[in-house]
């Protein structure tokens, strides 16, 4: 079960009074709201605005002092000439932290009010706390699955932009307390459009139960259209600020997009906009990079977990046209901190100076992450008991220690099932050697998914693995099951063990899983169509009940857990030659086997 902690945290932290008023919502879709905080004077001369995106924080709210600092010296650079900043976001505020899950993301809307953001995108993972409280999905008539979310939004003096969500009932875009399709501010008397769009993969991306009822429309046609509006109304800056994104190798070029990946989502929907419908688009969900001029649009995404934030300077005209745009590199909050690592820890971060002046934490952001922290830390330094002789690796493509790790402890929470199921996305953290933590559980699984029990055949197992090889995307990781593949005469061929015996596919078997993928999430167990009656969704947090196994191996010889008997490249429990997705009409050489592929295993970040 959830801690009981978290029931009265979450409390404690809605008793918080209502946000100043702010100005309604109009017909159209779209809200008008003052100027940026604080305003510069508006001036008879080209302005300077600088467009600051972050993205993807997942709850790292001791990552919003030192980002506070940045905006300081920032600001007071703007105001010295004339000029003004937009904060915005790119969504997946809140999940992934015990000290933002534990009050449902109140204490990171509280820092945000106070870092003046202009708007903020509604990631997938807004939706994960569900109803307010500790249930994560709902479980009566009376509890509304959006309840978290929508008292964040009551709660936040910007608005959580949402032009493309779309309420199945009414065929609408959803009109819910301060989440408008796009807003209009003026910064520095440049009247700026900001619209929100999510990702088309949230209702795979998410709780299906908390986004039950609701679609999302294609991305550029909402855009488009609120483009039109706030220009119609004299927005001579339009921004998209979208839970949707790519990623780049090369950062330090801003007019070669060659290294960026063009299949990603956010190039469908640059390809589907009208020319000059935006200049800036500030980018996330793929945790990744980006500082690009594409298509003349100004687009940043900056990683994730607050290690950076991205800018665009756009030099305005007095007649509100843009005459120059400058795109910087994502800025890493701490200098001593890679790209494309893990963030270090705060006490360590080395923030430099920033437009000439050394970057100072913001003392009143760094009391709201605080006091989050020490309720945080009320969990985070209790022992499990077990030891990890060497890091526990994650990896979202491939198989990994542990993924394969938390599958058995899955079989040894629920013994009446043969077969576990977890999928890549999930894995959030590798878990270091040592001492392990309830804190490096949970940054492993942040996730508050409940057991869900399914009762399938083997043919749904066949189906599953098959899916799973032939198709892009996160891996799956199985306990009590290993499959291996074979191309032969151009044709996928699977053997699969369950519990050291052949599969029979007309047998049945218990499958033990999470709510999110037995829910639909990832398009792996929904797509099989299984009735509702073979799926049983427990009352038991998967963290809390792996917790307890663990417990259960203290001064046990199973309390120390070596990760080479986990997972070994030779012996793999999936093993298929090439790299997935495999093509067995292109017949790749069996040399270059999965297991091959398996010694490459990475932490790779992305989506879940």
């Amino acid at each position: 079960m959830r801690p009981v902690s978290i029931a009265v945290c979450v409390l404690v932290a809605c008793a918080h009074p209502a946000p100043p008023s702010r100005p309604p919502r109009g017909d159209s879709g779209w809200q008008v709201t003052g100027q940026d905080r604080p305003a510069a004077p508006a001036t008879h001369g080209p302005v300077t605005l600088s467009i600051v995106g972050t993205n993807d924080l997942h709850g790292a709210i001791e990552r919003l002092p030192v980002l506070a600092g940045f905006l300081t010296n920032l600001r007071a650079a703007r105001a010295a000439d004339g000029g003004g900043v937009v904060l915005v976001d790119g969504g997946d505020m809140f999940q992934g932290t015990l000290e933002s899950n534990l009050a449902e993301g109140a204490d990171v809307v509280r820092a945000y009010n106070h870092l003046h953001y202009a708007a903020a995108a509604i990631g997938n993972h807004e939706f994960d706390y569900g109803p307010e409280g500790p249930a994560a999905t709902p479980s009566g008539p009376g509890d509304d699955p959006r309840g978290a979310l929508k008292a964040r939004a009551k709660q936040a003096t910007f608005p959580f932009l949402a032009s493309n969500i779309v309420d199945n009932q009414t065929g609408s875009r959803i009109l819910w307390d301060n989440m408008p399709g796009s807003t209009l501010i003026a910064v520095a008397g440049v009247k700026v459009g900001i619209i929100g769009a999510s990702t088309e993969s949230t209702p795979r991306t998410t709780m299906a139960a908390n986004f039950a009822g609701l679609r999302i429309s294609p991305a550029a046609q909402a855009i488009a259209q609120q483009a039109g509006m706030l220009r119609a109304h004299g927005a001579s800056v339009i921004i998209a600020t979208m839970h949707i994104g790519s990623s780049c190798k090369n950062l330090e070029d801003p007019h070669d997009a060659s290294s960026c990946d063009k299949d990603e989502e956010l190039f469908q929907v640059l390809h589907d906009l009208p020319k000059g419908t935006v200049d800036v688009i500030v980018a996330g969900h793929t945790h990744a990079g980006m500082a690009h001029l594409i298509d003349g649009v100004a687009v940043i995404e900056s990683f994730a977990s607050g290690r950076a934030f991205g800018r665009v300077d756009l030099r305005i005209e007095p007649d509100g046209k843009v005459a120059e745009v400058h795109i910087d590199p994502p800025h890493m909050l701490c200098r001593n901190e890679k790209r494309g690592g893990d963030p270090i820890p705060v006490a360590s971060c080395e923030s430099g100076d920033y437009e000439g002046k050394p970057v100072m934490a913001d003392p009143e952001v760094q009391k709201i992450a605080d006091v989050a922290i020490a309720r945080g830390d009320l969990l985070r330094n209790q022992p499990l008991g077990v030891t990890l002789t060497d890091t526990v690796r994650r990896s979202w493509a491939l198989e990994s220690a542990e993924g394969n790790l938390l599958t058995d402890l899955m079989l040894e929470a629920h013994p009446e099932a043969q077969v576990s199921l977890t999928n890549g996305g999930g894995l959030r953290a590798d878990l270091p050697a040592g001492q392990l933590t309830y804190g490096q559980l949970f940054r492993a699984i942040p996730f508050d998914n409940r057991f869900a029990l399914i009762a399938v055949t083997g043919k749904d197992l066949r189906a599953m693995v098959i899916y799973n090889l032939t198709h892009p995307g996160g891996i799956l990781s199985w306990g009590g099951l290993t499959a291996k593949a074979s191309c032969k005469a151009g044709k996928l061929e699977v053997q699969i063990q369950v519990r050291g015996k052949p599969v029979d596919d007309a047998a049945g078997y218990t499958l033990a899983t999470s709510d999110f993928l037995a829910s639909g999430g990832d398009d792996v167990i929904g797509r099989l169509k299984l009735p509702q009656s073979a799926i049983k969704v427990t009352d038991s947090i998967i963290r809390e009940s792996l917790v307890d196994v663990l417990r259960g191996w203290k001064a046990t010889p199973r309390a120390a857990i070596d990760p080479s008997r986990l997972h070994s490249p030779s012996r793999p429990r999936l093993d298929y030659p090439g790299q997935r997705p495999l093509d067995c009409a292109q017949a790749p050489s069996s040399a270059a086997s999965g297991a091959a592929s398996a010694r490459q295993t990475a932490g790779k970040d992305a989506p879940k």
